[in-house]
């Protein structure tokens, strides 16, 4: 992916190994457990089928941490690059922002920065309706 040029509809970031091979494995698991654990019940059984929802469970909340990280590395970059790039009275709205606007407005170009900024501002834009508005995108290869 690193040397396709990225856009709103291609910029989702599938990691295979986890995407399609952790996850249906874990999945595969449990229903396999169950399926063993309806034909011979038993507290062992059980237990199995317990430590199988709570790997999925965790497989789950560690790809959520380091989403959750991403997201908080680049609303400090934005920031400082918003502080960078506006000029007054727009850089004085910054904390206006909500955290999910910042995050979308990581792929817009500096040159279209301060009138998506703008835009943002005054019709409270989403994370995707930013994304969408973005004309000259910015890419981002380093996503989790």
């Amino acid at each position: 992916m690193v040397n396709q040029t990225q856009s709103f509809s291609n910029h989702a970031k599938f990691d295979p190994p986890f995407h399609f091979f952790v996850l249906p494995v874990l999945l595969i698991n449990i229903l396999v457990v169950g399926y063993l654990l309806l034909r011979h019940p038993g507290i062992g059984g059980a237990w199995v089928l317990l430590v199988s929802v709570s790997l999925l469970v965790l497989a789950g909340r560690v790809r959520s941490w380091a989403t959750h990280l991403q997201d908080r590395v680049i609303r400090v970059e934005e920031r400082l690059r918003l502080a960078s790039i506006l000029d007054q009275p727009l850089r004085s709205r910054i904390a206006e922002l909500s955290d999910t606007q910042i995050v979308g407005l990581r792929f817009a170009s500096d040159a279209e920065l301060p009138a998506l900024f703008q835009r943002a501002l005054d019709e409270k834009l989403s994370r995707s309706d930013i994304k969408k508005a973005v004309t000259n995108w910015r890419p981002d290869y380093s996503r989790v």
